[in-house]
């Protein structure tokens, strides 16, 4: 009412002051709450990047907490393993102590068992070597008798020999090419065969009838357990010969061998007392004899 009755006189009332000091007021207010904000924001941004900070460090401690957790994880692996190997091989060596307690059991009884195999041994090693000396003695005897027996048939081989021979002699007598050397009646080969031939001539032909006619007149006298064969022996010279039948001198000297032994067997004698052999031209009859010498077939009456 008294301000209406102030208008009513004329009186103006002036507000604008009043409401810019209200105005900066509240500005002022405003600026002071910004500046709090502000500076809590900072505050606020220190204390993240600080938490930020403190967590990335926790992290980076739980990782390596996780991989000091894992290398644990791994050793308590090993370690089972470990344990479980070791397990394995207590029960392996367990078993194997109780294969071996069993196999010393019957290594005991199978010494047990050799060693009256050797008490029964010893017995008959006594026993074998008490038969071993009559047997020795046995033996000597028999070598004795054998030794005599040999001495016997060689005796009456001889006997026999020296009248073969003598009888040859006698048959072939005032020929220069055919002869007695030692203990063998040698043919020259030329008495026998044609030049570089193994086949037997004529004359060969009845030299040998003669000489198997005196041989089985000889042999008919002779024990039946005289075991003689008549050795007849092919040797030529030291030139070479390469034909069509003979490729060499052994070939040669020995085919001349089987032809002499294969007419004895025609005349009668039995094929189980000839042998044959051929040496061909190494063996002279004599060091630097000469050709015509080495040609020969040698008969030789002796024991098989």
């Amino acid at each position: 009412m008294v301000a209406h009755a102030r208008r009513q006189k004329g009186v103006t009332l002036d507000v604008w002051p009043g409401f810019v000091d209200a105005l900066a007021t509240l500005l002022i207010v405003m600026i002071f709450a910004l500046m709090i904000f502000v500076v809590s924001q900072i505050y606020l941004s220190d204390a993240l990047q600080g938490s930020q900070r403190g967590l990335d460090s926790l992290q980076a401690k739980l990782q390596e907490i996780a991989n000091l957790l894992q290398v644990e994880q791994k050793k308590n692996a090993d370690l089972t393993s470990s344990f479980s190997t070791a397990s394995e091989q207590l029960s392996t060596t367990e078993k194997r102590a109780i294969d071996a307690e069993t196999s010393l059991a019957t290594l005991q009884q199978q010494i047990e068992a050799l060693n009256l195999q050797l008490q029964a041994l010893n017995t008959a090693l006594q026993v074998s070597e008490a038969t071993s000396t009559q047997q020795k003695l046995t033996i000597e005897d028999l070598d004795k008798k054998l030794a005599a027996a040999m001495i016997k048939k060689v005796e009456e081989l001889e006997k026999y020999r020296s009248e073969f021979f003598g009888k040859l002699k006698e048959l072939l007598a005032n020929r220069s090419d055919v002869r007695v050397v030692g203990d063998r009646f040698v043919f020259q080969s030329e008495v026998l065969f044609l030049s570089a031939s193994a086949t037997l001539g004529k004359e060969g032909e009845s030299k040998l009838k003669q000489l198997a006619n005196t041989l089985k007149e000889i042999s008919a006298k002779m024990p039946a357990d005289l075991k003689w064969v008549l050795r007849v022996d092919g040797h030529t010279d030291n030139k070479p010969i390469h034909t069509e039948k003979f490729a060499s001198n052994w070939e040669l000297s020995a085919a001349r061998a089987i032809s002499v032994i294969t007419f004895l067997t025609k005349e009668g004698i039995p094929p189980e007392h000839l042998a044959a052999a051929g040496f061909g031209e190494f063996h002279p009859i004599e060091k630097g004899a000469s050709d015509e010498r080495n040609r020969r077939i040698e008969l030789k009456l002796d024991q098989r």
